[in-house]
């Protein structure tokens, strides 16, 4: 059976003074972005099921520009994490869901990605590899279960940078 993982990158961030990194806020930009990246979702994607967020503020901010209606678990260990923690976590969703949104960070929403193609000669990569900007998607159809997750496992099938 084949899933879809949708890796988003939360939209531009604000920064204003004296407020930490975690709690930046989207800028105007981002807030619209974001928007775009929820409605090309709907069109072109299967409707998502579950949504891993990071508790940062810019990436719940993200998620509720998007309009994305799915169960969301804000998870701490996504914020400044590593992409096997991604993983890790990626590999914690019910067996039921079959298209999961994960909203998050760079570098470990490229990396990630990448870690978990198989073709790594594609367009798809080599765009992944320039830049992952603010908004941006990567989609990769995985096989097998959430639970067995592992690098080389899944096929770069979109990147769609909303602008």
């Amino acid at each position: 059976m084949s899933r879809t993982l949708i890796l988003l990158r939360h939209g531009k961030s604000a920064y204003p003074d004296e407020v930490d990194d975690h709690d930046r806020p989207l800028s105007p930009r981002g807030r619209r972005e974001a928007g775009l990246a929820g409605r090309w979702i709907r069109a072109h994607l299967p409707p998502i099921d579950s949504v891993l967020c990071s508790t940062a503020t810019r990436t719940r901010k993200t998620l509720a520009e998007a309009a994305i209606d799915a169960p969301v678990d804000y998870r701490d260990r996504l914020y400044a994490t590593t992409p096997a923690i991604l993983l890790d976590e990626i590999r914690t969703v019910d067996k039921s869901v079959h298209t999961l949104l994960v909203v998050g960070h760079e570098p470990t929403l490229s990396a990630t990605a990448l870690a978990l193609a198989t073709d790594h000669s594609s367009d798809i990569a080599h765009q992944l590899t320039e830049k992952f900007p603010t908004s941006a998607l990567a989609v990769l159809k995985v096989r097998g279960t959430w639970a067995a997750l592992e690098p080389g496992c899944a096929e770069l099938s979109s990147f769609h940078i909303p602008r």
